[in-house]
């Protein structure tokens, strides 16, 4: 070990910093079967990445992360907590979010404060509120639309988002009959109103032929909720009985990918040339890091971030600070990956 008692006294830690890689050296080797091959390693084309990722606009509004928190909940003392800590955190990292269902305040106020989280994000990031696609019906057909401004003003909101679930209220005990096709009253809702829209699943994405009609609508976004992540179709198999659980728990297993949606998207734009209108996408749906997230928004031929929920959730409940250092490390990680690895 004679070379460890030759390393110079200006590095005080390398000693120990070399026992560590002898005691370590085994556990560090990696099978070549387990090769994440998606990125190709180029080490000396670049130097180590800047402070902070390069800010770019995203929904109107100046970003500085690539990250959007994804629609979760709301309506619950624990729901305050868990928003509050999503909002600050996004003011921290200068990202964009979007509120869980915001079906409660069309008709109370009462748990106004599970939602209203602008003054903590502050003025200058993205910040959407949300509706079911059935409700969104209701209100067009009892001509209550007006409603839905009276919710983005009354939030300090940017737009809405519209959450798209006919499998998620099929299979919910409590859930709301849809009658219409949700393309045409997401139309008929575009035709009467001026706010921004983004339309979104609930975990098992789009097939491509919803996503042809989506995209030739002036819609500001679409958000994929992608099969992979949290499933709202099989949440509400388990919150019901094991007969219904065994029925209809195959359905659970149809849906679609981040990686298949954004092959889609990338054909669509081809085929439809000028007709496609969508202006950016929300990558998500089974995104558990930041690899992931780069990932796709590289394979994706459109302006984009990603999305996540539960990846956290798991943080946002416990607390503020471990929600900080997850995001931190996420975020040093994209700054890591934009600068030594290419997506093949």
């Amino acid at each position: 070990m004679d070379h460890l008692e030759k390393i110079p006294a200006t590095d005080p830690t390398a000693a120990e910093r070399k026992q560590d890689h002898i005691q370590l050296a085994f556990q560090s080797q990696v099978e070549t079967t387990f090769l994440d091959k998606r990125f190709s390693y180029e080490p000396i084309l670049s130097a180590h990445p800047a402070e902070a990722l390069s800010s770019f606009t995203f929904l109107g509004k100046q970003v500085q992360s690539p990250i959007w928190v994804s629609s979760m909940t709301g309506g619950t003392e624990k729901a305050y907590q868990i928003n509050a800590n999503l909002a600050r955190a996004c003011k921290t990292f200068g990202m964009g979010m979007g509120l869980g269902s915001c079906r409660a305040l069309l008709e109370s106020y009462e748990r106004l404060k599970d939602f209203d989280f602008r003054k903590i994000i502050g003025d200058d990031l993205p910040f959407y509120v949300n509706i079911g696609i059935a409700q969104l019906e209701t209100l067009l057909k009892d001509k209550e639309a007006y409603k839905i401004d009276q919710l983005v003003d009354k939030l300090q909101a940017d737009g809405i988002i519209i959450h798209v679930n006919p499998l998620q209220e099929w299979l919910q005990p409590e859930g709301d009959k849809i009658t219409e096709a949700p393309i045409k009253t997401i139309q008929q809702f575009l035709d009467k109103t001026k706010q921004k829209v983004i339309v979104k699943e609930v975990g098992q994405g789009f097939g491509k032929e919803s996503l042809r009609a989506l995209v030739q609508l002036p819609i500001e976004a679409i958000e994929f909720a992608a099969h992979g992540g949290t499933n709202f179709s099989k949440l509400e198999l388990l919150r019901g009985d094991k007969e219904k659980l065994e029925i209809y728990k195959s359905i659970a297993q149809i849906g679609h990918s981040a990686e298949e949606m954004v092959f889609f998207v990338n054909e669509l734009k081809q085929e439809l040339g000028n007709q496609f209108l969508c202006r950016q996408f929300i990558i998500s749906g089974g995104i558990k890091n930041f690899l992931d997230g780069y990932y796709l928004m590289e394979k994706l031929n459109a302006p984009s971030v990603y999305g996540q929920a539960s990846a956290l959730l798991q943080y946002a409940e416990k607390s503020y600070e471990e929600l900080e250092q997850f995001l931190h490390f996420q975020i040093e990680g994209l700054k890591l990956a934009k600068a030594f690895f290419k997506v093949k």
